[in-house]
């Protein structure tokens, strides 16, 4: 258990220090990003799974039409979440992309209520309204929806979904993923490169050359350590540590980068966290209602 508590930990916190990464980069276009992200983590991967010599899963599945289509709609949605959350990085949205990661459990709740007509309980129904109201509230001070929190949040929502029933485990599902973007990362790329707009080419220094090719690892290593943490601990514990990458983006946000945090902004976050904690809890006395009546 201190095992899992500890990759899980890992994980979620090399993906709280994702904003510095793509600030560093900051002068490579966010598409560019997305496609060396693509690129390398598909090299990084298929190392890992060759040391493993785990490719035996990748004929079976490519003689599956529903399962590509499925990891195909996973990709696309991954693809999305990614390019989205770097533009916003890049743009100085930090606080947006950490609020779109705080409603995210959320989203989840009411996508199995959508979709796989999971029923809700009162205290889950609460969370959601006041996530709602909270969404709200940013709405009508900003004049306009959270609309990067919300792309985000939905996108890892649905892809979240998806590969809540797919026919693959983390490891070989990312790679599959990569492989069906490969080729359009790869065409992009060499578009680039053609016209003279390859930043891992042109760049000045290898600084950036070295940072692009590590995409790959920092792609994949909190998943892999994200993966190994989740089967040796409950999920209400994974829960709990899932709000520590959010929660360090929102203060790189604001001690980095610097962001505005007005007092009508900040009482919007707080109605969503409260949000978070009527769920959390919600969830927790359910389980320790449900263990008092298996006891008993």
């Amino acid at each position: 258990m201190n095992t899992g508590i500890l990759y899980a930990a890992l994980a979620f916190f090399l993906w709280g220090l994702f904003p510095l990464y793509f600030h560093a980069i900051g002068e490579v276009p966010p598409l560019e990003i997305l496609a060396h992200r693509m690129l390398w983590s598909l090299l990084f991967l298929a190392l890992v799974l060759t040391v493993r010599s785990q490719w035996r899963w990748l004929p079976q599945v490519l003689r599956r039409p529903r399962v590509v289509a499925s990891f195909a709609a996973s990709a696309v949605l991954l693809t999305a979440n990614w390019f989205f959350y770097i533009w916003a990085v890049k743009n100085g949205h930090v606080l947006d992309a950490s609020l779109g990661y705080f409603i995210n459990p959320l989203i989840n709740v009411l996508l199995g209520l959508l979709v796989l007509k999971e029923k809700l309980r009162r205290g889950q129904w609460l969370a959601i309204g006041l996530a709602a109201l909270g969404v709200a509230w940013l709405t009508w001070q900003a004049g306009q929806p959270p609309y990067i929190a919300l792309v985000l949040g939905l996108t890892f929502g649905g892809y979240g979904l998806l590969r809540k029933t797919a026919a693959l485990a983390a490891l070989e599902g990312l790679a599959f993923e990569t492989i069906i973007l490969f080729p359009l990362a790869l065409a992009y790329v060499l578009w680039l490169g053609a016209h003279g707009q390859n930043t891992f080419i042109n760049a000045p220094d290898d600084g950036t050359r070295w940072l692009l090719a590590a995409a790959g690892p920092i792609t994949a290593v909190p998943l892999l350590l994200f993966a190994a943490g989740a089967r040796r601990i409950p999920l209400s514990v994974l829960g709990m540590l899932q709000y520590m990458s959010p929660t360090m983006q929102m203060l790189l946000g604001l001690w980095i980068f610097h962001e505005t945090f007005d007092p009508a902004r900040l009482a919007g976050f707080v109605v969503i966290w409260s949000a978070l904690g009527v769920y959390m809890a919600e969830g927790w006395w359910t389980s320790r209602q449900n263990l008092s009546a298996q006891a008993g």
